[in-house]
């Protein structure tokens, strides 16, 4: 049996997402757990809290005026935790399941990730590095960051910099096939390609004023990010890169950048969490570190 707090705690996840199955999964408990709990909340307060069936779960009106007191009951129940229980307490355990694309995790999440497990020693980590859209609800990721719009607007999400997407060559490709003067130029010259693994097609090249282009003679085709930097390293062709990729070798002059007036917008990099409230203190402590770790990256 659940204690009172925990019954409120079950009953807004699952009036957030209107899903017992999901409540499940953000709670880290099983679905006829949350079910039980509904049912022992509703005998609590002799009302009907949602209207079930097989293919849907509604709120009842009861349950609308409801949700509004429980939130606001359990906002002041974690803000009193929080004042007596710091962020920081060395007690903080358990595992933490975090997503982040290939480049961005390498170098600024396993940085921050390697800080907090010597700080807490308690914590686990399960990172799975993917520049594939995933599912993180159905993956049980608790902690994540992606570049680009977010496309579920449950998660509790904070942009933290920029991505921007640079065209660069060697100095020795460029002395080969001389200036570049145009995008136009790009169709004709020795190029590299990224495919994307969602859907196996190309990524198009991303211009200024949301142009896109497919270069028409690509000579290295990968699928790998870091694969399409060494290519470009070594001459091999011309590429479109994300700015965290091409910094130090831009700055150390193994790479120069070609047609900068065409470079599109950057892309939000944001971290996100999945579940809204409550938060367990070990997802909190490594949402936060992340935001701060990833805050003004050079990407």
């Amino acid at each position: 049996m659940l204690n009172r707090i925990d019954l409120l705690r079950t009953f807004v996840v699952a009036y957030e997402t209107l899903n017992f199955r999901e409540a499940a999964i953000r709670l880290s408990i099983s679905p006829q757990v949350v079910t039980r709990a509904i049912k022992e909340l509703e005998g609590h307060l002799g009302e009907l809290l949602f209207h079930r069936n097989t293919r849907s779960v509604q709120p009842s009106d009861f349950c609308e005026r409801f949700a509004a007191q429980a939130r606001l009951a359990l906002q002041g129940v974690d803000a009193l935790f929080a004042a007596t229980m710091p962020l920081k307490d060395e007690r903080i355990e358990g595992l933490v399941r975090i997503a982040a694309p290939a480049m961005q995790g390498r170098r600024f999440v396993m940085p921050v990730l390697e800080r907090l497990a010597r700080q807490h020693p308690g914590l686990r980590f399960d990172l799975r590095l993917s520049d594939q859209v995933i599912d993180a609800v159905a993956q049980r990721i608790d902690v994540g960051v992606r570049a680009g719009r977010l496309r579920d607007s449950r998660f509790v999400a904070r942009a933290v910099s920029m991505v921007s997407l640079r065209i660069v060559a060697s100095p020795a490709l460029l002395k080969r096939i001389g200036p570049v003067k145009s995008a136009a130029d790009l169709d004709t010259l020795p190029t590299t390609q990224l495919i994307d693994r969602n859907t196996g097609r190309p990524w198009p090249w991303t211009l200024a004023r949301e142009r896109e282009i497919l270069p028409g003679l690509p000579v290295f085709v990968t699928d790998d990010t870091q694969a399409e930097c060494d290519a470009v390293l070594a001459g091999m062709g011309l590429g479109q890169l994300a700015g965290v990729l091409v910094a130090d070798h831009l700055r150390s002059g193994a790479l120069r950048e070609v047609l900068p007036e065409t470079a599109p917008k950057p892309w939000p990099l944001s971290v996100y969490r999945v579940q809204r409230e409550p938060v367990p203190a070990r997802i909190r402590l490594v949402y936060e570190a992340l935001l701060e770790g990833l805050r003004e990256v050079e990407s």
